[in-house]
Order: C-alpha cells, then structure tokens, then sequence
C-alpha cells in the first residue's frame, strides 16, 4: 500500500489533543500547541536501543538478503555484547565484573508515527462485565484440559483461534449441563454463554512457557502466543516465545495476533536450526508476522487495504548459546528477571505509545504520561494500514541466570516497573516457568483483570565456564 505522507515536524498526532497533523504545521489547528517546541527524534537502524547501566555501543544486526530469509552461518555466540552491568564483556573468556545496579537508558521512540488507540487502562469503578449478545453476563472462563489445548495451532507452540464450544468435548453446557452447545457457543437449553478454547489457554515446550486468558472483563482474548525449542546447527538448544496482543480499535483483532503469532514462531523454528543469526532471525520474524497481518486486510473499492485493517502489537524472545535477544513493534513488553533478586531487574523494550512519545520528548515525566487517558495510544503497529514495517531488536549476554518475562500490557498494567515486576515473579520461575506464568496471570486477574493477559516466560541459564561458540 502507498505510505501516507509524514509531516515535517516530525509528528502525526497533537502532543496535546491528539488532533491529526498535516506536513508543515506549525501549530495545532484544534488547539493551538506550538509544535517547534517539539523535539525531533531520529531514527536508527535495526538494532538495539537499551543498554543496561551505562551506555553500549551495541552491533548492528547482520544485513538481510533483499527477497529471501538469511541463509548466514554466524554463530550466535560470536555477537559482541554486554554483561547484566551494561560492561563489555572480556575477549578472553573470563568471568566478568560484577554486574552494576541501574536502570535501563531507553532510546527516544519515533514520533514521526501514527497514533493508534487501543483499550486503555480502566480506572477504578469501571463498568461490570460485558454483557452478551443474548443478555447474559459473560462468566469467567474455565481451566481448559490438555486434551482440549492439544488440538490447536499446526504451528509448533502457537495458539490460535478455536471455534466457539470447541473447548468443551462432551458438547453439553457448563451451566445446565443439560443443553447442548450450539455452534455460536451458546447453549441451546438455557442460553448460557460457553467459555471458549481461547478464553484460557497453557503451554509448556522445552523449558519455556506460556499463558494467555482473557481477564474478567473483554468478552473474547485477543492475545495470542507462540512458544517452542530448537536447536542450532551445532546442536546447542535454543528456546523462544513470541506474544501478541490485538489491537481492539481495529477489525478481527484476536486473527491478527493469532496469525503474528503463528507466522513468527514457523519463522524462527525455521531460521534458527539452519543457522541465521538469532538476531537476523528475529527481524525477520517480525516481517513474516507483519505480512500474515497484512494478508488478512479487506481491499477497498479502490484497491487500498481498509483504513481499520486487522492490527496488532508483537514481542518475541530468543535465547540461544548465551545470547539473549529480544524484538518488538508496540507496547507489549519484556522483562528481564535475575535469579538473584538482589541484582537489578531491567525493562528490555520500549514502548511504541504516546506516553513513551511524550516521556522521550520531554513534555511529562513517566508518571503524568501513563496516568493520561492517551497513555495507551500506540504509535507502532503490525497491520496494513500501519505506515512503515520498523521491527526493534536488542541483544544481550547476561552474566548471570535468570527468566525474560514477555507479556502483553494485560499483565505489566499491574507491574510496570522492573522491581514490580521482579516482586511478583515467583524465585523458581526459571526452574518451573509454566507455575510462574499461572503465577503472573493470577497477579493480574486479582488486580483487576480488565484486559486479556499473556505472559511467556523464558529461562536463561548462564553457560558453563569454559564453554563457548565453535
């Protein structure tokens, strides 16, 4: 699709009403905001943008083959790094200095982006449950057996979408128990609205672990995950999880992360084991989950991709050969858990939202942003009508174990910062990451649950002194 034009300021959106912009204003037209006082942010190449402690002059991705994935051999574990104090690390192989307590320094996002809202967070006193089409409130959802998770997703460790009362195998209503579920997933005898496979869904693969549920008060999940374990082309493991959160303003919102999802988890299973770079693999999983996104647009009469095509937000983790890599494009986020809670936790990603727009530019501190009702506009997307494919990626070598804990702002609504976050990680999480996962969707459920919920968890051991890359 033709991109739409950027304006010369640099914004799409008014810092101060959310008014749309057009290229060469030099105010609001809504409400008069001066946009010269607006600093412009540049934008890097695909490449990290935290460093932990102090700054990091972090390697750029290796190039990608124009028309085709990567066919590179590089081993992950020759990708030059850091340890968890943001210090290089030694060429000879030694241990490293002990890690530096501190936060991560987040590069400014690109203002020069869309705005798109998704739902944001209810303040106390929200509205109840929604009520179904048929008049009755929706109930919570019910545990779904291993049977009935087995069933889904013929990619390895996805989750897509089932159909309505495809959960329930012996077709009868969990209310009644009398009637039978039709195929709107209702029940023919009361009217009782049946939990669906979706609304509640575990998995657990090779040491990494998902949950996604969709919270007390959305009627369906729109989150979905995908989570696997491969092997590299000398035979070392390598484990991944990638989740994706819908974006509710747009159409079909649950297809599009299920898809993203789908398509991310084939192209990393797929690129790892043949030997692309870990992080080469992760950009290139983002392209293929922005394409299964895009390929699920409506055309227009006139051949353009409908303005609210299906869209959705994605965060995805690999952890291979020591290296840890981390991609996104939104708001969902991850985080990274040391084992020894007495180092610093980090928040690895940051944010495609206004509220990151106008921390980064300096208009509100952190804490007026989030508190704004704009805060969870996002100003990153994967969908058709979003305005330019920009996948963010980061490597890291930790010196230390721990867990990344990717999630969809269903879960970091109730643990925003990375020492909320390490509080409600339970300490065997690394060791058992499907409890820690159950653990972290009942933190948010009992805060409120007002938004679906996913939250993968990633074990990252240290390699063994003495071992390193062929």
């Amino acid at each position: 699709m033709s991109q739409k034009p950027k304006p010369s300021h640099g914004l799409a959106a008014c810092p101060g009403c959310a008014e749309p912009l057009d290229s060469g204003d030099r105010f609001c037209g809504a409400c008069g905001y001066d946009l010269s006082a607006v600093p412009a942010a540049g934008i890097g190449p695909d490449r990290p943008t935290v460093a932990i402690g102090t700054p990091v002059n972090w390697p750029d991705a290796p190039p990608r083959e124009p028309g085709s994935l990567s066919t590179m051999t590089q081993h992950p574990g020759d990708l030059p790094g850091t340890d968890s104090g943001g210090h290089d690390l030694p060429a000879d192989g030694t241990a490293p200095a002990p890690a530096a307590t501190g936060d991560f320094e987040l590069a400014a996002p690109d203002p020069r982006a869309a705005v798109r809202v998704d739902d944001p967070v209810p303040v106390p006193g929200a509205a109840p449950a929604p009520v179904s089409a048929r008049g009755q409130a929706q109930q919570a959802p019910a545990p779904v057996s291993a049977q009935a998770q087995a069933q889904q997703a013929p990619a390895p460790g996805s989750a897509p979408a089932p159909a309505p009362g495809a959960a329930h195998g012996d077709g009868l209503c969990v209310a009644c128990r009398a009637g039978r579920v039709d195929t709107d997933g209702y029940c023919e005898n009361c009217g009782h609205a049946q939990p669906r496979e979706r609304d509640h869904m575990e998995r657990e693969l090779g040491g990494v672990a998902a949950v996604s549920d969709r919270g007390l008060r959305h009627h369906r999940n729109e989150d979905a995950f995908a989570v696997s374990a491969t092997t590299l082309p000398d035979g070392s493991p390598a484990t991944l999880a990638v989740v994706c959160d819908g974006v509710s303003s747009a159409t079909r919102p649950d297809e599009a992360s299920a898809a993203a999802a789908e398509a991310a988890g084939a192209a990393l299973c797929a690129a790892l084991p043949r030997g692309t770079h870990p992080q080469q693999a992760m950009h290139e999983a983002i392209v293929a989950a922005s394409e299964a996104v895009n390929s699920l647009a409506e055309k227009a009469a006139d051949g353009e991709p409908h303005r609210n095509a299906p869209a959705c937000t994605i965060v995805g983790s690999v952890v291979a050969d020591g290296l840890l890599v981390v991609g996104w494009i939104g708001d969902s986020r991850a985080y990274w858990v040391p084992d020894d809670r007495t180092a610093p936790a980090a928040r690895l990603t940051e944010d495609d939202s206004w509220a990151a727009q106008m921390v980064a530019a300096g208009l509100m501190n952190e804490a007026e942003a989030y508190a704004d009702e704009r805060a969870h506009a996002i100003t990153g997307w994967l969908g058709a009508d979003a305005y330019e494919l920009d996948p963010h990626t980061v490597a890291f070598k930790p010196d230390r174990s721990g867990v990344v804990v990717v999630c969809t702002d269903g879960l970091w609504n109730y643990a925003e910062g990375p020492e909320d976050m390490a509080r409600v990680v339970p300490a065997d999480a690394a060791d058992r990451p499907l409890h820690g996962a159950r653990v972290l969707v009942g933190h948010a459920l009992d805060g409120g649950g007002h938004d679906n919920i996913t939250v993968a968890l990633v074990p990252f051991a240290v390699p063994p002194q003495g071992a390193g890359s062929a």
